[in-house]
């Protein structure tokens, strides 16, 4: 300056100085009007936030100036050729690649979705409870994302005869019934087996085992024997004791499959009656045909008031017997009056109603009838079984009395 001024005169001078602060105060008047004129607007990169003022036209201007490629799937929050405005907010997602594996079947997509919820939304895409998918809906997408899903599909279990729609990705048996909640016992049956893979046409068969005791009481039947009796005419028959049935306690392992009988083991008996033989005396003895008269008074000691005696075969009966009706031929009750004095006859030999004496039986009518009651055969009315066993098959006189 000091060199200036001395090629100057001081006049001059004072008017270069003048001119330099002139100049100096255009200059930063300019500059201070540029700036003031500049545009501020706020862009959103992916989520980060930048203020910038420019004198740029356009929304695509800027972003070109910010090195913003916009691609054709990217979101921007205003078309490229707006113009800016002061206090613009521009918003701008770049698109991330989604890559979405449903049941081995891959679809590309690209989206600005935050989470897989929002993605599934924006593509009108749903899956249900029971599909298997390998994120959550709140996770948080990048870019080259993979999405795999495999949907569920429908195996009917046949648990014990009811059937049961389980819905499953895969896996095993094991796998379903446990997803199912389905629990198997120690007995039960299973098709296919548990480590077997389970497809769509799977089906699963349980058959529900159980193994029970049981107890019963069971009839024994007796046995018929014979034994020859020589006081007892050729071809009669006598019962010497009456069967009875025996019983014997079994117990049964009982093995069941969904509710029906499918084995029975027996596993113990043990006898709770003994059962005895029905004993029957088949007669050996030759059929007496001699038949006497003799002559009595009506003071004699038998108080007999016919000449005719028959020397027969008698044996005794009881109304009390098993499949008795208490009933004689002629109508007599026995079982209301057990005491009565009857007799069952051959009605060729004596007439039914006809008064006899029995020797060791006493005064009788001939009231009944039999089926092994014929020729010289009666039958003596007991009362009760223990006097039919006392009296037994024996020869004796009868003496008609009317």
């Amino acid at each position: 300056m000091r060199f200036v001024s001395k090629l100057l005169p001081a006049s001059k001078m004072k008017l270069v100085i003048s001119s330099i602060g002139v100049l100096a105060l255009v200059l930063f008047t300019s500059m201070v009007v540029f700036e003031s004129t500049k545009a501020e607007v706020i862009i959103t990169n992916n989520g980060e936030e930048k203020k910038i003022k420019t004198h740029k036209n356009t929304v695509g201007e800027i972003l070109d100036q910010e090195g913003i490629e916009v691609g054709d799937h990217d979101a921007l929050s205003h078309n490229l050729d707006a113009d800016i405005e002061d206090g613009m907010k521009i918003d701008y997602e770049s698109a991330k690649r989604l890559t979405l594996e449903i049941d081995g079947n891959v679809h590309t997509y690209y989206s600005t979705a935050q989470t897989l919820k929002e993605f599934l939304e924006e593509q009108s895409l749903s899956f249900s409870k029971d599909d298997e998918v390998s994120l959550q809906d709140n996770d948080i997408l990048k870019d080259g994302q993979e999405i795999k899903v495999k949907k569920a599909f429908e195996v009917t279990v046949n648990d014990g005869g009811e059937e049961k729609a389980s819905k499953v990705t895969g896996g095993t048996v094991q796998n379903l019934l446990e997803k199912s909640e389905i629990e198997l016992n120690d007995l039960d049956k299973i098709s296919p087996s548990l480590d077997d893979v389970v497809t769509k046409d799977t089906v699963i068969t349980i058959t529900r085992v159980e193994k029970k005791k049981e107890k019963v009481v069971e009839e024994v039947a007796f046995d018929t024997e014979t034994k020859e009796d020589s006081s007892l005419e050729k071809g009669k028959e006598k019962v010497v004791t009456e069967g009875e049935k025996g019983k014997v306690h079994k117990t049964f392992e009982v093995t069941l499959e969904n509710g029906e009988e499918v084995d029975r083991k027996l596993l113990d008996e043990a006898i709770q009656e003994k059962k005895v033989n029905r004993v029957v005396a088949v007669g050996t003895k030759e059929p007496a045909q001699v038949v006497s008269e003799t002559s009595t008074s009506s003071s004699s000691n038998n108080n007999a008031s016919s000449d005719k005696t028959i020397t027969m075969t008698a044996s005794a009966f009881t109304a009390s017997c098993n499949g008795c009706s208490g009933y004689t031929t002629t109508g007599i009750n026995l079982k209301d009056n057990p005491n009565n004095k009857v007799i069952a006859v051959d009605p060729n030999v004596i007439p039914l109603g006809t008064k006899v004496w029995v020797e060791g039986y006493g005064e009788a009518i001939a009231g009944d009838t039999g089926g092994n009651i014929n020729g010289n055969r009666i039958d003596v009315h007991v009362p009760d079984k223990s006097k039919a066993y006392s009296w037994g098959v024996r020869d004796v006189q009868v003496k008609i009395l009317d």
